[in-house]
């Protein structure tokens, strides 16, 4: 009997883990053959500098998605943090204290959307549009639609210095990938993180204070877009008004190609560096290829809707079972 229960169990095995392995090794082997340069040292230390502003933000993207929510503004948040603190730092302003700023203005961001879902009862999706909007705007206002320069040498650390072989940046996101499966898998926060997405009125009626945990999770996710935005503006080495931009698309992608479910209550963080991954081989593999940037974006937009094709699938498929049994 128990080795019949252990043959169905094995029938029963949820492929979908191993198939965003599985594409990612595929293309990884792809790019590999197509362009000599891929498979190289030096471009997989370009590759850690471009996923650790993913991956950074993939974090405080994973909680506002655990909980049936979105954040569109967090590329413009991006752009944000990397000119307002070009400005300072050119203006004179020591690093600590402009950086200090800049990732209070995360959380202000954040907050503000929090307030908008929580307060005014806009739907996350919209609250974000028009935050997206709102704060690249404000990105081109303060930057006058130019470049900054002028920051100071030290700063360049953050974003273009390796610990031996490994980038600092990617050390970053690492230590954020850290903190960020502690508060989902080891705290009360992250149980209610998990409660408010499966069904956030028996969240409420449990005891949970529900509008208080939404303003933890968006000022958490604006902080990590603001970090993520000092990091991009070390790398670059300036404040450029259009830092960030599609960056939002980027970062939902992985999280979702990561397992996380679209409708919230369901995901794993340890799942979501693979998508981040698979969405940073992608883009430098298709640089590297000289396509276009136009059809970069149809290729993104494309792998975005299957995946959220594949996760509504799962979730069917899922019910049925449930149903059946």
């Amino acid at each position: 009997m128990e080795e019949k229960e252990r043959r169905n169990g094995l029938k029963k095995i949820d492929w979908s883990d191993a198939g965003i392995l599985i594409a990612l090794i595929a293309m990884a082997i792809f790019f590999s053959v197509s362009t000599k340069a891929f498979f190289s040292a030096s471009n997989f230390s370009n590759i850690a500098r471009q996923i650790s502003i993913v991956g950074i933000c993939a974090v405080g993207m994973t909680m506002v998605i655990l909980t049936g929510g979105i954040d569109l503004s967090i590329g413009s948040l991006i752009g944000l943090a990397a000119v307002a603190g070009a400005k300072m730092m050119s203006a004179g302003t020591p690093v600590f204290a402009a950086v200090l700023a800049v990732l209070v203005l995360g959380l202000l961001v954040g907050a503000v959307n929090a307030a908008c879902i929580n307060g005014l009862r806009i739907p996350p999706m919209i609250t974000t549009l028009g935050m997206m909007i709102s704060v690249r705007g404000a990105v081109y206002l303060i930057s006058g639609g130019m470049p900054v320069y002028g920051l100071p040498e030290s700063f360049k650390v953050l974003g273009q210095n390796n610990i031996g072989i490994i980038p600092i940046s990617m050390i970053i996101m690492v230590i954020v990938f850290v903190i960020g499966y502690v508060i989902l898998n080891r705290t009360v926060f992250g149980r209610r993180i998990y409660g408010i997405g499966g069904n956030p009125e028996t969240a409420r009626l449990s005891g949970v204070n529900v509008k208080k945990e939404i303003y933890k999770i968006y000022c958490f996710a604006g902080f990590m877009g603001a970090l993520a935005g000092l990091i991009l503006m070390s790398r670059v080495n300036s404040g450029q008004p259009n830092a960030g931009d599609g960056y939002e698309m980027d970062i939902i992608t992985a999280v979702v190609l990561g397992g996380v479910s679209v409708s919230g209550g369901e995901g794993k963080l340890s799942k979501v560096i693979v998508g981040v991954i698979f969405m940073g081989i992608l883009a430098n593999g298709m640089m590297m290829m000289n396509i276009s940037d136009y059809w970069q974006r149809v290729v993104k937009g494309i792998v975005l809707l299957a995946a959220v094709a594949i996760d509504i699938r799962s979730k069917d498929k899922k019910a049925r079972a449930d149903v059946a049994h």
